[in-house]
């Protein structure tokens, strides 16, 4: 399946470019193909980034929501974009290992 990872990017440590880099590994592990906007590289506008980001989500199948989110405009807009279009959502699980 091929799966678009949204999160979190502007104003986090390195993009938050690990976390999406992390998700990718973990989804072609599970044999899917993931469509990582991390991977893009720095020094395009914002709105570049949103139309590049939003014609990778166009298409995949699914929208994989990386921890966090809900507080970036960036990702709420794909996931209702990714809503709009019928893709399967996921949402990372987070785990405690106290």
């Amino acid at each position: 399946m091929k799966i678009y990872i949204a999160g979190p990017m502007t104003g986090l440590p390195h993009f938050n470019r690990p976390a999406f880099n992390q998700a990718a590994i973990n989804l072609s592990f599970e044999k899917h193909v993931a469509l990582n906007p991390a991977i893009l590289p720095d020094g395009l506008s914002e709105p570049d980034y949103m139309a590049i980001g939003l014609t990778m989500l166009q298409r995949a199948e699914a929208i994989y929501l990386l921890s966090g989110w809900q507080f970036s405009a960036g990702a709420r807009a794909e996931h209702a974009l990714a809503l709009k279009l019928g893709l399967e959502v996921i949402e990372q699980r987070v785990s405690n290992h106290d």
